[in-house]
């Protein structure tokens, strides 16, 4: 994988145009024109709105403001979602720009996380890195990294500096050739028609029988439900989706 640098730097630079709008109810001194972004599918919402806050922060009363939260169509956005899998799930059929209401009161406890600051968005993506490592590397590479290595690659992340952040991530993504790829694919199927968050399992990467497994293995094994003899046939009755894109179920390269 870390040799597909053009794959990669396509991933990280893809982009959703979107406008905020303030939301009806909100108070304000003069009128709020939509803030229109352009934002990375592999970041978090609350990491990249910023020029968002301030632009309504700027025609609403000091207490009138408290903490910002996003909504779509009446569904809240969760900041601990990445963009791009918030488009996929709920606006991936729609028209562009993507039009997400700004919130400044009314925090829906009971749907959303509070997100205090930055270090918060940084605890939550560190221990997702962590994660994934534990299951592909049982934690060796994510221990043996430093403190600074830690920094830099939620740095990159924070900056959208793309070799900034994949100068350590290569590392998480490399395994000696006599393993022929990680120990389990970590991995997360979400899906839009169901309440649960998401359904993660253990699943190797190569088949007992050597053959190395495929999109469509993994999805027939976790999630069965899904996958139908009419959909390995090509007939779609399931939109599946990767950043975005719809990826070939038979192609075996995405699970290494």
């Amino acid at each position: 994988m870390t040799d597909d640098k053009d794959v990669l730097r396509d991933v990280w630079f893809g982009r959703i145009p979107t406008c905020f709008t303030l939301y009806q109810d909100e108070i304000t001194e003069r009128e709020a024109e939509p803030y229109y972004l352009l934002l990375p599918r592999v970041s978090y919402l609350t990491l990249v709105t910023d020029k968002v806050k301030k632009h309504f922060q700027k025609v609403m009363r000091q207490e009138d403001i408290s903490e910002i939260w996003f909504e779509y169509e009446g569904t809240p956005l969760k900041w601990h979602y990445p963009i791009g899998l918030l488009f996929d799930l709920l606006a991936s059929n729609t028209a562009l720009p993507w039009n997400i209401t700004v919130h400044f009161k009314s925090f829906p406890e009971k749907d959303l996380l509070h997100c205090p600051s930055k270090d918060t968005i940084e605890a939550h993506f560190m221990s997702c890195i962590k994660e994934a490592d534990a299951l592909k590397h049982k934690s060796q590479v994510i221990n043996e990294m430093q403190k600074k290595d830690h920094k830099q690659l939620w740095m990159g992340l924070q900056n959208d500096k793309f070799d900034q952040f994949w100068a350590i991530n290569r590392k998480l993504m490399e395994y000696p050739a006599e393993d022929n790829g990680f120990r389990y694919i970590p991995f997360r199927i979400y899906q839009a028609t169901t309440e649960r968050p998401f359904i993660q399992k253990l699943f190797r990467p190569v088949a007992t029988d050597g053959q190395l497994h495929t999109l469509g293995d993994l999805l027939k094994e976790v999630c069965p439900s899904v996958i139908t003899p009419e959909e390995l046939d090509g007939v779609k009755k399931n939109q599946i989706m990767i950043h975005g894109i719809e990826p070939m179920l038979e192609q075996r390269y995405f699970l290494m």
